[in-house]
């Protein structure tokens, strides 16, 4: 964790526009922020071009996403590239990866307000789809990205390659590949290894393999993967869960370590993270003589 003392004093407020209590916890929040001389913007969809434009500007210090986890990685994709830190705020249904609890914003603001905060830096993923050599199109993910089948339920044939050299191949319903970040999501769901979050490493992961590679491999920092797509029905990709793209036979995702971290406002100690998954899945046992 790199320590940060910068205060925010432009701060956008990104709420959910589903959810109306965080729509409503938004304007509390703000209300606060303007008392303490802070300027506040209020916005509900990352892809606003004049709030895009804005952000790579360097108009901001900070965005506050009020949400679930899906607002923190829909926020992620709009910060990341412009280096703008982010503090999550649980207003949805799960919340691994934000920071405070609807009401925990009160107590951490004035540490907020005083520069008294951490910057933890996360890899997101740069993905890219080819087809025939070119570029279709290309995203940046926090979590994974999926190459798996379409509706119809048969296997796909996936081959993975590494610096150019086969690594596994693959007839299953998908293929994983996922950041540390990621390890917690879809790819701790189909059995994969949970990575710690500071960690720069790539995780491939199938999903229902059928007689061919079952294991989740653990790439090494730095790497970047060829998943190559050997279908003749439908086969779809899914990048951090946004609508599916429909790949097709011979169709090539090009899976890397982004230039650009993701970037959190941190009040807690490096150890919330076995804290927070002890908490959320609530599996560890007790050891003799715990209370």
């Amino acid at each position: 964790m790199v320590q940060n003392q910068n205060i925010p004093r432009k701060i956008i407020l990104l709420s959910h526009p589903n959810l109306p209590d965080s729509i409503e916890e938004s304007h509390l929040l703000a209300d606060v922020l303007q008392h303490n001389q802070v300027e506040v913007f209020f916005a509900s969809s990352y892809t606003d071009e004049i709030l895009v434009t804005q952000v790579r500007s360097g108009k901001f210090d900070l965005l506050i996403a009020l949400g679930g986890d899906g607002t923190v990685l829909r926020a992620s994709r709009l910060c990341a590239p412009a280096g703008l830190p982010m503090l999550g705020v649980n207003v949805g249904n799960f919340g691994f990866l934000t920071e405070v609890q609807r009401t925990g914003w009160r107590e951490v603001l004035p540490c907020l307000l005083a520069g008294d905060y951490h910057l933890e830096e996360r890899m997101m993923l740069h993905i890219s789809h080819l087809r025939r050599g070119k570029v279709l199109d290309e995203w940046e993910v926090l979590n994974e990205v999926v190459v798996c089948r379409g509706e119809m339920v048969r296997p796909v044939n996936l081959v993975a390659r590494v610096e150019g050299y086969t690594l596994a191949s693959y007839v299953a319903d998908g293929l994983i590949a996922s950041t540390p970040t990621g390890s917690t999501a879809y790819a701790l769901a189909v059995d994969g290894p949970v990575l710690p979050p500071e960690l720069r490493n790539i995780l491939l992961v199938p999903i229902a393999p059928h007689m061919s590679f079952d294991r989740a491999i653990v790439l090494s920092e730095g790497a970047e993967v060829n998943i190559t797509v050997q279908t003749r029905h439908d086969a779809v990709l899914s990048a951090d869960g946004q609508p599916p793209v429909k790949v097709v036979n011979g169709d090539e995702v090009l899976v890397k370590a982004s230039a650009h971290p993701a970037r959190f406002i941190r009040f807690q100690d490096p150890g919330y993270f076995y804290r927070t998954l002890n908490q959320y899945t609530e599996q560890t046992p007790r050891t003799y003589g715990d209370t």
